[in-house]
């Protein structure tokens, strides 16, 4: 039901949605290489998120094989999933039968051969409503990946959605793509390693949540994957930059919030850094000068 007005709560306007939206961002240990396996835990997972009143779930970059780059190159057809694979009908069993849409990480093989990076997306009618292809490449994975081209919001229940994929989250220009396309929220499915590649998260998704007032979901591995030691702590940070809820870094988990118009409407109102930036577009002029 949509909130009511009051003084309060003013009427959401049309920029913005009108109730909240539950989300879960889901870390579990992925076992190299069966899909089988994996999709059975993104299915169990999906299940419980709708226990808990989720309406979409999101998974870590390349769940469904792990990540694994030696391992998919050897057999893609194997390890990578096609268009349509069977393989993936418990997934969509568990989002039609719960209601919940799910955003799976996956290595996929086109029907030319080509390998993409890409999140698949599920409707809460089980069809596969869409796929991002990773569009930031990490240079180890530059050999064997063709990088995506195409942007992806999502549209659900009001709020927009935009996904990236890992990499895809150290560059500003990403999510401030889909927050000018209108997005509330940025969800990223990723392989952050121990040490660096949590300090990298840490410093990155508050600053892409704070830089475009939209929340951000990060959901991450655990355990070790394709010679990665991972660090779990799947988080979503607030439209303000703060951190809301944060998974351990080392066991299967769900972190659960819900994602609240009143306090992106707040936020975006005390922030202005999207409608400044409406004011004022940036310039790619520039003055040089020397100083002797």
């Amino acid at each position: 039901m949509p909130l009511p007005s009051t003084p309060d709560r003013p009427a959401a306007s049309p920029d913005h949605p009108d109730r909240p939206l539950r989300i879960a961002a889901a870390q579990a240990q992925a076992v190299a290489g069966d899909i089988p396996a994996n999709v059975a835990t993104v299915a169990e997972l999906i299940r419980e998120a709708a226990s808990a009143g989720a309406r979409l779930v999101l998974f870590a970059e390349k769940f469904l094989s792990g990540y694994e780059p030696e391992l998919i190159r050897t057999d893609p057809l194997k390890y990578a999933v096609q268009p349509g694979d069977p393989r993936l009908g418990p997934i969509a069993d568990a989002c039609r039968e719960s209601g919940t849409a799910a955003v799976v990480g996956a290595a996929v093989r086109d029907a030319d051969g080509e390998l993409r990076i890409s999140a698949l997306v599920f409707g809460p009618d089980g069809t596969v409503v869409t796929r991002y292809d990773k569009q930031y490449l990490f240079k180890s994975e530059r050999d064997t990946y063709r990088p995506g081209d195409t942007g992806c919001t999502l549209q659900l229940d009001g709020w927009r959605l935009g996904l990236g994929i890992c990499y895809d989250s150290g560059f500003p220009e990403h999510a401030r793509a889909a927050a000018l396309d209108g997005c509330h929220a940025y969800l990223v499915g990723a392989l952050f390693s121990v040490g660096h590649g949590h300090h990298e998260s840490r410093t990155w998704f508050p600053a892409r949540a704070l830089d475009n007032t939209v929340y951000t979901v990060l959901a991450n591995h655990i355990g070790a994957t394709g010679n990665w030691q991972t660090c779990g702590a799947s988080a979503v940070w607030s439209p303000d930059g703060r951190l809301l809820a944060e998974a351990g870094p080392d066991r299967r988990e769900l972190v659960v919030v819900d994602l609240d118009p009143e306090v992106l409407r707040a936020t975006r109102k005390a922030e202005s850094l999207l409608a400044d930036l409406a004011i004022r577009p940036p310039t790619t002029s520039r003055g040089r000068h020397a100083l002797g």
